[in-house]
């Protein structure tokens, strides 16, 4: 079992920051990759980002790159997400998830097994 928990969500201003934290136990071992989410009221679990535990390559959706960066501690027990210049469509409730398995590119909903409980962000004009 992996079990993860977000935190350091909250109300923000446009233009402002926040970083999102993703505090990882268990048997983070077998961790081969992670990533973040976000979900809207009404709407779909949208892909923000992920990391190659391995390699620690990282990828960033087009609706956040630039703004947003994923990283994660030396010893491996924390994964993150800065987010800066934060705009009313971040509004969501944002997930982190780790998978175990090879061969699949780590962007989908359906390549993560594990998954936190969320934080909210709002975003407020």
């Amino acid at each position: 079992q992996v079990q993860l928990v977000e935190s350091g969500g909250g109300s923000v201003q446009a233009g402002g920051s926040l970083r999102l934290s993703c505090a990882v136990s268990g048997y983070t071992y077998s961790v081969r990759c992670m990533g973040w989410f976000r979900q809207a009221p009404g709407k779909e679990r949208d892909w923000v980002g992920s990391i190659d535990i391995n390699d620690r390559i990282t990828y960033e959706a087009d609706s956040v790159k630039g703004r947003f960066t994923i990283s994660q501690d030396s010893n491996k027990n924390t994964l993150y997400l800065q987010m800066n210049s934060l705009t009313p469509d971040d509004t969501a409730m944002y997930y982190c998830a780790a998978d175990y398995r090879y061969g699949h590119s780590c962007r989908r909903q359906q390549d993560f097994y594990y998954w936190g409980q969320g934080t909210q962000v709002t975003v407020s004009s």
